[in-house]
């Protein structure tokens, strides 16, 4: 899940049609070219059966490790090279116009590319698939870790690991701040966003609500200082006829409806709110369950630019507000959330076992199954959401690919996005190098941990799972000797 801290930012569409006028015969599930020759058709693939697709999506949701970069890649080299489910020029279609939507890009992009060849049935199990297996591994992870994280073993391995991931988000500042921050009016306002949160304690929300406004004044005002440059454009490949290749033309149930569009919301909407209303009716709005349903459904509408966006928005209402675990067990949650495979939004199971556990929400003796249920609950209110934004509202963004008015506000909360991110490597180097406060003892064994891992991710260039590994290590020998 580590690796490359992809941001999200709108690139420019990528026409994904050719200019030629083709008739196509649409059979369900499968796109059939009525145009090209016999022998073009020969060397189209085959339609591709549901069984089969439902057989990669598994697969794919134990082995999309990397960040968006590594699984972006992932599905690149084998939808595209390898199977030609998809052309290149569709799949970097469906990807820019995944990328403006909040939520994981990876996981939306699988969800989109299963919708396209399965119909709804494709893009639920694409999306569900890419998210489950994750969820089991955090399920245990996190029990293993709240259960036994006193042995010296864990303690020792997690010593290593906390100067490790704020190095990590240092370098997500730093990507992220490297791509987003093109000019002074963009640097002007990462730090005002740094200042906002750090100094006066302003909540995530409002900051990105005031960074839109800016935005959306200022590509007005400004336009040159809030364009975006094309994300994913380039030369493209040819790996010969695909199923669903440049030429074929959106099925009719992929195309935007108004009608279609309210019965997917309606959907959606009523998918969010039975649970909500059980949780309320059966525990009440203040209990932990209910709450953590309503938080990371806000949540989930606020990761724009990825995950470390929303992180200290998570850190600010779980930890500071809510109280369901402690600034070292987010940082924990955050290792354990960059090595597992699947999107690292899914460090909210962590903090939904946590909390559950904690709060003992089905008393003293099912503390397992409290975690474990809470961690569920909290990973279902966070991606639902990007379920809808794909099956009803894609249609209706890729049309505002190109329209400043859209795309300026994003660009300003993205610069915004970089110092509160900053921000959330401030207060976890504080809680690291400081354990006991500024009043206590600066842990010189940690600073030097991270200063390592910040050598090898920005100088080596190393990935993330081999740092956080290498450092467990070191961490685990240093508190051997120690002890």
């Amino acid at each position: 899940m580590a690796g490359s801290v992809g941001m999200k930012q709108p690139p420019r569409l990528i026409d994904a049609t050719a200019s030629k006028v083709c008739s196509f015969g649409r059979l369900p599930g499968r796109f059939v070219d009525a145009t090209h020759s016999q022998d073009d058709r020969a060397q189209q693939p085959a339609a591709v059966p549901f069984a089969e697709a439902l057989r990669f999506w598994l697969k794919l949701g134990f082995i999309s490790f990397g960040g968006p970069a590594g699984q972006i890649a992932i599905m690149h080299q084998e939808l595209v090279e390898r199977r030609r489910w998809i052309s290149e020029r569709r799949f970097l279609h469906a990807l820019n116009y995944c990328m403006v939507l909040p939520g994981p890009e990876a996981q939306q992009l699988a969800t989109y590319i299963g919708w396209l060849m399965h119909r709804a049935r494709g893009g639920i199990v694409a999306g569900a698939l890419f998210v489950l297996p994750s969820l089991a591994i955090l399920i245990a992870l996190s029990w293993i870790y709240i259960a036994f994280g006193e042995m010296p073993l864990v303690a020792g391995l997690f010593y290593g690991i906390k100067p490790a991931v704020t190095a990590i988000v240092v370098q997500a500042a730093h990507r992220i701040g490297s791509r987003a921050l093109k000019n002074r009016v963009l640097w002007t306002l990462a730090a005002l966003s740094l200042v906002a949160i750090f100094v006066l304690n302003t909540p995530f929300p409002a900051i990105v609500a005031a960074a839109a406004l800016i935005g959306y004044i200022g590509g007005r005002v400004a336009p040159d200082k809030f364009k975006t440059g094309s994300g994913h454009q380039g030369e493209l490949a040819s790996y010969g006829r695909a199923l669903i290749d440049d030429d074929t033309p959106t099925p009719d149930f992929a195309r935007f409806g108004w009608r279609r569009m309210a019965k997917v919301l309606c959907i959606g909407g009523a998918l969010w709110a039975l649970p909500m209303g059980l949780l309320a009716a059966v525990h009440g709005w203040e209990h932990t369950l209910t709450q953590m349903g309503w938080f990371f459904t806000k949540a989930a509408l606020m990761t724009f630019g990825g995950a470390y966006a929303v992180l200290p928005y998570v850190y600010q209402g779980a930890v500071e507000h809510h109280h369901w675990l402690t600034p070292t067990q987010m940082i924990d949650g955050l290792a354990l959330g960059e090595t597992t495979p699947g999107p690292l939004i899914m460090v909210v199971t962590f903090v939904g076992f946590i909390g559950g556990y904690v709060k003992a929400v089905f008393g003293p003796d099912s503390l397992f199954l409290a975690g474990a249920v809470a961690a569920t609950l909290v990973t279902w209110f966070t991606f639902l959401p990007s379920f809808v934004f794909i099956f009803a509202g894609g249609p209706l963004v890729e049309t505002t690919h190109n329209d400043l008015k859209f795309t300026a506000p994003l660009t300003a909360i993205t610069a915004a996005v970089v110092g509160v991110i900053l921000n959330l490597a401030l207060f976890f180097g504080y809680h690291v190098l400081w354990p006991g406060g500024f009043a206590g003892r600066f842990d010189w064994v940690s600073g030097a941990i991270a200063a390592a891992a910040a050598l090898a991710l920005f100088r080596y260039k190393r990935n993330v799972i081999e740092v956080i590994a290498a450092c467990a290590l070191l961490g685990l020998l240093v508190k051997t000797l120690l002890t």
